[in-house]
């Protein structure tokens, strides 16, 4: 890989100095002692021309002086050797200086050169030594000279090698000084007294030289080292193919890219430098501006389109700066996100999508209906929303079966969609319920014959294998911002309107009106009964059985509430349920049903659990664990005995307090099951919360998984999932023998269904704890 000027890329795009980190930082890391040695070495190859020049010229100038009263072929062949030693010194250590970067030297070189230096300062130093001790009356003082300049200038020299510069001193000032010493003149004691001082002191200065030197040249090389090392991390990174380095100048023109964003264009290397990065990139405008802010930018996100493909890729940089600190350029990383975005546009378009009609779900529906609700306060164009309910669908189901009842449903979507155009938007909201978004309601008119076109469309006959099917539609619409201000007053504005439009026989379009209201004392006087009703015969519980897909033995039961009323006859969940929960009854009915069910449990084996369904709003309340603490004590069982099921509707609001509450009942050692998983608020990013022990499978995947491949890769995907956080799984709507053989297949540990039971009342469960179900063929 080419190399980047001054030191690596540095991937957290921090500045060239950055990498020079604190020198406690650095001696963490030991440098190779081969490349200390080798660095050693170079050093004093470096000095040895100059070292050794100083110490000839000094051996010539001793000769002048000693000329005329010393024999002239002793001084001649004296100053011959210096000149051959230092020669000699020179070549060798410029030989043992010509290897490669990589290579280290080894000891035996160093012992090598602290030799080669105690030999030289021995064979400078025998001609002065000589001289005193036969009374040549050489003048000692510049002798001494002589020799200091000797001792420092090569000493500096030599300073990188502490155990030489020692020898190179010791010889000196030894030989000399004892040569002084022997003449036993006392005149020389100031003199030998000086000559050691300056030993002793140049001495010390060398140590201390060598000292700083050796540590410099220990950061030297753990830098090196170090760089060494992200140079092959990045390499790496560009082999991988995963990212890719690029930096640009002053002018933001390329002048480094990995060849990885080369193939991304579609271009050599080579043709992409020198060229301006945003004009590459087909973003002149955009990324421009953010180049020119010259400060660090992260994960800048953009499409790139190819010869044959489109990726998307983020470009990270960080500003350098040039040794004056003006502003030099950029460099930085870019990465290929093509498949990471793809995944999550598709886990995006499946939390927004029904999974059985491909439209958009609850969740979506209500984002459109804000969006256009926006839209309409800024332009002053009111939007609208239609709910939609199919009329006389349940006895579709209940008389064919759930399989025609869902090929119903996508036949009823497929003339929605057909029927709406582009004009608006149609998405189901529930089982037999949809809406539709119409952003430009300026029309009432419009409105009302848009609704009535699709009461009639709807209600055209359907054949579904050969059985001709007949259905209707009723419709509510609400009008934002004239009736509502907010999704959520809209919303229930157009239900109050589809619920008088069913009131009044169904098969009827009704705009919200605000003599709607009376409906509402209706709901109010039945809020009046269910509280009168709570902790009476009214209410009881019917249990439906959850079998085992490996065993067919019934593991436990779902309690459902049920409400018998004295005038109304038996009222649906779906209609006292969000009336219990918008008046606070929810609380006060959920503790008589935990109470029920714990008491019921009791009567059934240790090993049979009962399930629970918590109300998102009773998860708010603090004090629900308490009520759960309480019922298990009054019953006596253990709280492995008890489940509580919650929806994925716990999630859109107040989702900190549920999980809380959650926790808490976790902690009691009560199961927490996710119900109806992948049908409403993606839910995903809880799951690693460590408060679910199971997740309840969707009766429309069940079904869904008999026709389509695609519903049985999601719930493929969901049993990985739940494996992975170590959840079991248990899938409902289980009708038939294809449908539990299918289910147990696909990883499914319960199963919960017709095919076993409806609903009962406790009385009928004791006959049937520890049986199985081998009498239905299944397996």
């Amino acid at each position: 890989m080419p190399t980047l000027p001054k030191s690596a890329v540095n991937l957290r795009g921090r500045r060239d100095n950055d990498v020079r980190a604190p020198a406690h930082r650095i001696e963490e890391r030991h440098a190779p002692v081969g490349e200390v040695r080798t660095a050693q070495l170079n050093i004093l190859a470096g000095f040895s021309l100059y070292s050794g020049a100083t110490q000839v010229v000094c051996a010539a100038v001793f000769v002048l002086l000693a000329w005329p009263i010393m024999p002239m072929p002793a001084l001649l062949s004296w100053l011959a050797l210096v000149i051959g030693a230092t020669y000699m010194s020179v070549r060798w250590l410029a030989n043992t200086t010509q290897i490669r970067r990589d290579d280290e030297q080894p000891a035996s070189k160093i012992q090598l050169a602290v030799l080669d230096n105690f030999l030289r300062a021995a064979i400078w130093i025998s001609m002065p030594v000589y001289a005193t001790l036969n009374g040549v009356p050489v003048s000692l003082t510049l002798a001494g000279g002589l020799i200091v300049v000797v001792m420092i200038v090569s000493g500096i020299s030599v300073a990188v090698i502490p155990a030489a510069v020692i020898a190179w001193i010791t010889v000196l000032t030894g030989g000399f000084g004892f040569a002084i010493w022997m003449t036993a003149e006392r005149a020389v004691y100031v003199e030998t007294a000086v000559l050691g001082a300056v030993a002793a002191t140049s001495l010390a200065g060398f140590l201390l030289l060598a000292r700083f030197w050796h540590r410099q040249i220990h950061r030297t090389a753990v830098l090196a080292a170090k760089r060494a090392d992200i140079g092959s991390l990045l390499q790496e990174y560009e082999d991988r193919g995963a990212g890719w380095l690029w930096q640009v100048d002053a002018q933001f023109q390329l002048t480094y890219v990995s060849p990885r964003m080369g193939e991304l264009m579609g271009q050599g290397t080579y043709q992409l430098l020198g060229h301006s990065l945003p004009q590459i990139l087909d973003d002149p405008e955009k990324l421009g501006q953010i180049l020119s802010r010259k400060k660090r930018f992260d994960k800048y996100e953009m499409k790139i389109e190819g010869q044959k493909v489109v990726r998307w890729v983020t470009l990270s940089g960080s500003p350098i700066t040039d040794k004056d600190g003006e502003f030099a350029g950029f460099r930085g990383v870019g990465l290929d996100i093509t498949e990471s975005k793809s995944s999550h546009q598709r886990l995006q378009r499946l939390a927004n999508m029904d999974v059985l009609t491909g439209l958009p779900n609850r969740a979506h529906v209500r984002t459109i209906l804000g969006e256009a609700l926006e839209r309409g306060k800024a332009n002053s164009v009111p939007c609208a929303i239609l709910f939609l309910d199919l009329d006389g669908f349940k006895p579709v189901n209940d008389t064919f079966g759930h399989p025609k009842g869902d090929a119903v449903l996508k036949t009823v979507s497929r003339r929605l969609k057909d029927a709406i155009g582009s004009k608006a938007t149609v998405g189901r909201i529930g089982g037999d319920e949809f809406a539709v978004v119409v952003e430009d309601a300026s029309s009432r008119l419009g409105i009302e014959d848009l609704a009535n076109r699709l009461i009639q469309i709807i209600g055209q006959p359907y054949v579904i294998d050969n059985i001709q099917i007949r259905i209707g539609l009723s419709i509510g619409c609400a009008f934002g911002p004239i009736d509502g201000v907010n999704v959520d007053d809209l919303v229930r504005k157009a239900d109050l309107a589809l619920y008088h439009a069913k009131a009044r026989g169904r098969g009827t379009f009704c705009s919200f009106e605000p003599q709607m209201q009376v409906e509402a004392e209706d709901r109010v006087r039945l809020e009046h009964d269910m509280r009168q009703a709570i902790g009476s015969d009214q209410f009881s519980l019917m249990y439906q059985p959850l079998v085992s897909s490996r065993t067919q033995r019934v593991e436990g039961f779902e309690a459902l509430l049920r409400w018998n009323h004295p005038t109304r006859g038996f009222v649906s969940p779906a209609s006292f349920i969000p009336i219990a929960e918008e008046s606070g009854l929810i609380e006060e009915m959920g503790e008589w049903v935990l109470k029920r069910a714990c008491l019921d449990a009791a009567n059934w084996p240790e090993d049979i659990t009962v399930a629970v369904n918590v109300s998102p709003l009773q998860l708010v309340v603090p004090a629900l664990p308490n009520a759960v603490s309480n019922a298990l004590k009054l019953a006596r069982i253990a709280p492995t005995k008890l489940e509580v099921e919650v929806t994925e509707s716990v999630f859109m609001s107040s989702a900190g307090n549920s999980l809380d509450v959650l926790k808490r009942l976790r902690g009691i050692g009560v199961g927490i099951a996710l119900d109806d998983f992948g049908t409403g608020y993606s839910s995903l990013g809880y799951l690693n919360k460590a408060v679910f022990h199971k997740l309840k499978i969707d009766h429309s995947f069940v079904r869904d998984a008999a026709t389509r491949d695609e519903t049985v890769s999601i719930i493929k995907a969901i049993v990985m999932l739940a494996n992975s956080f170590r959840l079991s799984i248990t899938a409902e709507g289980i009708e038939t023998a294809e449908d539990f053989n299918r289910m147990r297949d696909l990883g499914c540990d319960l199963l919960q269904g017709y095919l076993f039971g409806k609903p009962m009342p406790f009385e009928k469960t004791l006959e049937i704890v520890g049986t199985k179900w081998e009498h239905r063929l299944v397996g």
